[in-house]
């Protein structure tokens, strides 16, 4: 087991430091949006630099979304297609 140290804790405060300043720091800000079912992300900054706001990042998602839609619709009925032939020519 450690022995209990015996130095003092360091204050980092100075003594200009005012701490009634601090007021607006508010615990637990973003909690209500958070259980309000919106998703904070952070994103890196090469892509903030593409991406400058949140309209941005939704609309190339979409676009993602639909473009995987239609390529999984594509493949679903070329698939049913081919199997559908395999059985009437057999």
């Amino acid at each position: 087991m450690r022995k209990a140290s015996s130095r003092a804790v360091k204050d980092d405060l100075r003594p200009e430091d005012d701490l009634t300043k601090l007021k607006k720091a508010v615990r637990g800000k973003y909690f209500k949006q958070a259980m309000a079912g919106t998703n904070l992300v952070l994103v890196d900054p090469d892509l903030a630099k593409v991406f400058p706001d949140s309209a941005a990042v939704n609309r190339a998602l979409r676009v993602l979304c639909d473009a995987a839609g239609k390529s999984t619709q594509s493949s679903r009925r070329s698939i049913k297609n081919s199997t559908h032939r395999k059985r009437s020519a057999a």
